[in-house]
């Protein structure tokens, strides 16, 4: 199953940009639910929420939508040993979990984060505080791209975060891999003059994709699919609801390379 949203979706300059004139916050999931089926929580990032907040998202959205999670900074910027966090944030999201509309959580490691054998060590830990939930992991530097990384995840069931961000030394080049049965890309955009030196953290994905750059993603995607069970696709451009426009231009994109793939079957037939 394929799942195409963004990253958040309570903002307040997506109003006039993709929420009509006047709509209130408690409002926004609702609406956003009307055009996509999933989306990545990113709050939780900075403050582990009443699991009542994730009790009340979930019935705001139909029995098919999923819910990624973004970890806590202390689970993944911090990093001390403090076990209690990881039980803070689990039963936080138990409401999704019991809904069925868990995807998984996501764990964003910072660029500091290098490949060590401490980092390794840390990585293992992570996955077995987190018990049973499915995770994915976003590393932020290409010191980790190397098939022994690729060998440890799939090892311990832990996903790989694809990403499209801008071509850097020391970035994550855009490439398509699965670790576990759950394929992850997230969107990050391409700006590369306030990628490292911006005033406001929005300034970084203040960028609209072209369609012919999503077009790359198109194979990458198809090779995720093939080995995975059910893919999840985020767009973190989301200044002025860049991210919704780059959204549905991605499946529009990836229906009409379904439908050239049906008549080429067709033909062969």
């Amino acid at each position: 199953m394929l799942y195409i949203g963004t990253s958040g979706f309570s903002y307040k300059d997506w109003i006039g940009h993709f929420y009509p004139e006047h709509t209130e916050k408690k409002e926004m999931l609702k609406l956003y639910a009307q055009t996509f089926k999933t989306t990545e929580i990113n709050s939780t990032y900075y403050t582990i929420p009443h699991p009542s907040v994730f009790y009340y998202l979930q019935q705001k959205v139909p029995a098919d939508f999923k819910f990624a999670v973004k970890a806590h900074q202390e689970m993944t910027h911090s990093r001390e040993e403090n076990p209690s966090i990881f039980n803070d944030f689990k039963e936080s999201i138990q409401p999704l979990i019991e809904s069925g509309k868990l995807a998984c959580v996501l764990a964003q490691f910072p660029y500091s984060f290098y490949n060590t054998p401490l980092n390794r060590d840390y990585l293992l830990r992570f996955k077995k505080r987190m018990e049973a939930l499915p995770l994915v992991v976003e590393f932020r530097n290409a010191y980790w791209i190397n098939e022994e990384t690729f060998r440890i995840l799939k090892n311990n069931d832990i996903g790989f975060c694809c990403v499209d961000q801008p071509a850097l030394k020391g970035l994550i080049p855009p490439i398509a891999e699965a670790t576990s049965n759950l394929g992850y890309i997230r969107f990050h955009g391409r700006n590369k003059a306030n990628w490292w030196e911006h005033q406001k953290a929005y300034q970084r994905y203040d960028y609209l994709y072209t369609e012919e750059e999503l077009k790359e993603w198109v194979p990458k995607i198809k090779k995720i699919a093939e080995k995975t069970e059910d893919q999840y696709i985020f767009m973190n451009n989301h200044y002025q609801a860049k991210a919704v426009k780059n959204a549905l231009m991605l499946i529009k994109l990836l229906r009409e390379e379904l439908k050239i793939r049906k008549i080429k079957e067709k033909e062969e037939y």
